[in-house]
């Protein structure tokens, strides 16, 4: 058996460990994606709508109830006035004397939240004039929908453009969650009954509609109106007719100042609850059934719904727009699908997480209520912030990994007793030793004959590990082959040491493999063999064998390096004379056969003896070396440089296309070797002479091409050096 060092085991124990994890974490995903995936199926198919939906109307209720809003003020027809009126609708009289009296208590806008398209005697004509009267008078319309038909405004307020169509969006619920700004009807765009109001009130402090970055989002003071698309936050594929957006809306309790129609009429109100606001008139009574619910109507601790009234919705609608542009109050907004995906995933991986972590079930419970309670807070707290964030998906997604999780560790703990019994039967009957190890690193079964070898009873075996009953080392070393049989699922045989309860040291052979039960529980299975002797005569075999490997090795490396020195320069390592003929028969051979040129530069450098002579021996061979080393450089890797001697060097190119290829390359070699080298504190300069033969031009055979290679370096030189020739052709330049 090797000897593994201890820095080894610990690296090697280590990547196992991450190994291991790193199949964990690959559990913990594929949980986390695939109880994503089903909520967010549930999710677009609207099956959990209306618990998304209750979710944001518990945040509603709980919030805490904001201060009245003064800006606003109700004049409710009330059961007592149809009673004392007598009558309904209500006479155009009666309507024309109410917004007399309101028009003196100066309020900056008045909203008629009232029908009023055909004449109802007496009083039409009064009714009429008063209208007239009233620039700052704002009246309804009823525009045709799917379920119902249009209502017309009153024409004289219709023909000046102080009309607001009061249409109301109901959720599959009937519950009012959103309000309409804006809708478009025969080619003309309208607008709401509460905007109406609210960009009027708004005028007078200089706030209008504005451009906003999204071109199709309204731009009010503070505050952008984002328009509601129709599977945004919650819901799943609801109508997005117009322009909608969801509704911020108040606490009922004291949110809006109200009094009754019959007060206003008998003077019975202060005038500065009415001066410079926005006055809404509509009805109350039950009777007329003008009513809606809203995330405030129910709860978990009333018995019966609680409507508000259609003119108390207005009032929200146009309290929402003027809090938004005038103070910022938030705007619901919710976050684009792909964000809201990530949210749910991310909560769901927490789930499956702690599910597969956290096997103590009284630990499990604790961490998924806590993890529960921080999706809780958290949507919690960005919902007063103007934030519709995903939180049933969520608490669905830890939960189902939960359940999910549990049902599957119970499948596999009833198929673990299983196996463990079937297996203590089957291994009872091999000689060999036995064990069988969980995920744990634990023996859960065990042979008579393991416990035999080792020395130990079963009970006081089962349910431990080897670094109970093992030296350190022993048990390292066991664990470390167990994660490998446990990460790669692939069987292994190793030999190690086992020392039983006398102190006696064994090596074994081992063979571990991985099985899986019909539970999925994965278990490890080892059979060992006591291989001491054999062992013993089989290393002796291995020494006697190294050895010889050992001086077999030594020759082979002082064959190699005698083949190298015989080929090779001693000084720059390059080809020297004799591989530079084998090089150029085989370059010619191959140009032969493939129809191809060949060039050979033959080079020696100008004024190389000089540098000798004045800077010594040494300087003169680090230049060479140098040379060499630039030669190589600018060259291609098929290209062959060599040195003959002295300061002769050699370049093959093989395969060239043209002549003007091989001047390409003795230009870029003049250029290299002219630029300046410095050596030992010393600058030199040099330069080079360059010869060129072609193949076949100049000839056919190695000595022809040598030969008219070295000839052309030295009319290379005659003509001044630093240049080169071609061989049998007057110099390029």
């Amino acid at each position: 058996m090797g000897i593994i060092g201890d820095g080894s085991k610990g690296t090697k124990k280590r990547l196992f460990r991450e190994q291991l994890r790193t199949r964990n974490r690959r559990r913990v995903w594929l949980t986390a994606l695939s109880v994503t995936s089903c909520i967010l199926l549930l999710r677009y198919f609207g099956v959990i709508q209306s618990l998304e939906w209750a979710a944001l109307d518990q945040f509603f209720r709980i919030r805490p109830p904001e201060p009245t809003d003064e800006r606003i003020a109700i004049v409710a027809i009330e059961e007592a006035d149809l009673q004392s009126i007598g009558k309904w609708p209500l006479p155009d009289t009666i309507i024309a004397q109410l917004l007399q009296q309101l028009h003196r208590y100066q309020p900056r806008v008045i909203g008629l939240d009232l029908y009023r398209d055909l004449p109802v005697e007496p009083g039409h004509e009064q009714l009429q004039q008063t209208y007239k009267s009233l620039p700052n008078l704002i009246g309804i319309e009823k525009l045709e929908d799917q379920f119902s038909p249009a209502v017309l405004p009153p024409p004289i307020l219709n023909q000046q453009d102080r009309v607001g169509f009061n249409n109301v969006i109901l959720d599959a619920d009937g519950k009012v969650r959103r309000s309409l700004l804006y809708w478009t009807a025969d080619d003309k765009t309208h607008e709401s009954f509460a905007l109406k109001l609210a960009l009027s009130y708004l005028a007078s402090q200089g706030i209008a509609p504005q451009p906003s970055q999204n071109p199709n989002y309204l731009r009010l003071g503070k505050s952008v109106f984002p328009c509601f698309k129709r599977n945004d936050g919650g819901y799943a594929h609801a109508d997005d007719g117009g322009y909608q957006i969801i509704s911020n809306f108040r606490h009922p309790q004291a949110s809006f100042r109200m009094v009754s129609l019959t007060d206003v009429l008998t003077n019975k109100v202060p005038a500065e609850w009415f001066r410079d606001r926005i006055v809404l008139i509509g009805s109350t009574a039950p009777s007329l059934k003008d009513f809606f619910f809203t995330p405030y109507s129910s709860s978990f601790l009333t018995p019966a719904a609680q409507p508000i009234a259609g003119v108390e919705l207005h009032a929200n609608f146009i309290s929402q727009i003027i809090d938004a542009a005038l103070i910022g109050r938030p705007v619901i907004q919710v976050w684009s699908k792909l964000t809201e995906s990530l949210w749910i995933f991310a909560w769901t991986f927490v789930g499956a997480s702690l599910s597969w972590r956290l096997r103590k079930p009284t630990q499990l419970i604790v961490s998924l209520v806590i993890a529960t309670a921080l999706v809780v807070g958290s949507t919690y707290i960005a919902f007063t912030a103007g934030w519709w964030l995903p939180v049933v998906p969520p608490l669905l997604g830890i939960a189902g990994c939960a359940v999910a999780i549990a049902s599957h560790i119970a499948y596999q703990q009833e198929g673990l007793q299983r196996s463990k019994e079937f297996l203590q039967e089957v291994i009872n009957t091999i000689p060999d030793p036995v064990f069988v190890k969980n995920q744990q690193h634990q023996w859960i079964v065990l042979n008579d004959a393991f416990c035999q070898f080792i020395g130990y009873p079963l009970e006081e075996l089962l349910e431990k590990s080897d670094y109970q009953f093992l030296p350190q080392h022993q048990a390292d070393i066991s664990w470390q082959q167990d994660d490998i049989v446990f990460v790669s699922g692939n069987a292994i045989e190793n030999e190690e040491e086992v020392t039983d309860s006398r102190g006696i040291t064994h090596l074994v052979a081992t063979k571990k493999s991985l099985h899986k039960d019909a539970a999925g529980n994965l278990f490890l299975v080892g059979v060992m063999r006591d291989i001491t002797e054999r062992k013993r005569i089989e290393e002796e075999l291995k020494r006697t064998a190294a050895e010889l490997l050992r001086s077999n090795t030594e020759l082979q490396h002082s064959q190699d390096r005698l083949r190298y020195l015989a080929y090779h320069d001693s000084l720059t390592g390059l080809p020297n004379r004799k591989l530079f003929y084998d090089h150029l028969n085989q370059s010619l051979a191959w140009a032969e056969n493939n129809k191809l040129s060949l060039a050979l530069l033959f080079i020696d450098l100008d004024g190389f003896k000089q540098v000798n002579d004045t800077l010594g021996h040494d300087s003169g061979d680090r230049l060479l070396v140098t040379v060499a080393q630039r030669l190589t450089l600018c060259l291609r890797g098929s290209d062959i440089v060599s040195r003959l001697g002295g300061d002769e060097f050699t370049v093959i190119l093989p395969g060239i296309a043209k002549a003007d290829d091989a001047a390409t390359v003795a230009e870029k070699i003049l250029t290299m070797l002219s630029q300046e080298f410095h050596l030992n504190g010393h600058t030199i300069s040099i330069t080079a002479s360059i010869g060129i033969s072609i193949y076949p031009n100049n000839g056919t055979v190695q000595e022809t091409i040598v030969k008219q290679a070295d000839l052309a370096m030295y009319q290379a030189k005659r003509i001044g050096k630093n240049c080169y020739q071609f061989a049998e052709a007057v110099p390029l330049h």
